[in-house]
């Protein structure tokens, strides 16, 4: 009998913590994790106008933006496009699109950055080809990267022997060509340019002219003979 009643309780206890567990939630007396507690909006352009908003536990973050959600970057990341040099719309649609804009940015011969960052623009742009590019083109741009010599690839060309402007280098880097791909998924449309631009001062720039040869202004000596007569 006594065990029953024990039973009973037991029952009617845990049956009256449930029934109160599912009570209402708008008079809740503490709330240890209101960000989990209280749904806030995600999308970054609504605001957190549900009862989270007037918590007193509310994210800060979101009180300095007067409740909006959509925060600013992290310190550190990357920006896409931070140069504005770049129009998706601009991109190739089947192969005659491509084809016409490869020929026409053979035309462009000058980056659109700032030129009075080229000197830096290029720096980067050799740290750039080094980690991407040189597998295969090789750190003198001669085509002869690791990857090549080991025979897992070939056919990478001589910089040397193509007619490349800095245009249709950024081209290639943004759309790939042949066997070689887009590397637009690893470098951004400014850092494109910025390969091109070193491509472009290491291994195209123009060799300075041989000095003329002295022209001779002295007159060739010439050797006097003399005969000697025997007496």
């Amino acid at each position: 009998m006594k065990e029953n009643v024990l039973k009973i309780t037991a029952v009617l206890g845990l049956t009256a913590v449930l029934l109160n567990s599912c009570g209402p939630k708008e008079n809740t007396p503490l709330v240890y994790f209101p960000d989990m507690y209280f749904p806030v909006a995600y999308d970054p352009l609504m605001k957190a106008q549900d009862a989270y908003s007037d918590h007193e536990n509310e994210i800060p973050a979101f009180v300095k933006n007067n409740g909006a959600t959509g925060l600013s970057p992290v310190e550190g990341s990357v920006a896409q496009n931070k140069d504005g040099v770049f129009e998706e719309s601009l991109l190739p649609k089947n192969v005659d699109e491509y084809n016409a804009g490869y020929d026409a940015s053979k035309s462009i011969t000058a980056s659109p950055l700032n030129p009075a960052n080229a000197a830096k623009d290029i720096e980067r742009g050799k740290m750039l080809f080094d980690h991407t590019c040189a597998a295969c083109h090789g750190v003198g741009g001669d085509g002869q990267g690791p990857i090549v010599q080991s025979g897992a690839f070939s056919g990478v060309p001589n910089y040397a022997d193509r007619e490349i402007t800095v245009g249709s280098v950024h081209y290639v880097l943004t759309n790939g060509r042949n066997a070689m791909g887009s590397y637009a998924g690893q470098l951004n449309a400014g850092d494109r340019w910025r390969v091109a631009m070193y491509v472009i001062n290491a291994f195209k720039k123009a060799a300075p002219a041989a000095p003329a040869a002295a022209t001779a202004t002295t007159a060739p000596a010439t050797t006097e003979k003399t005969t000697e007569t025997k007496k």
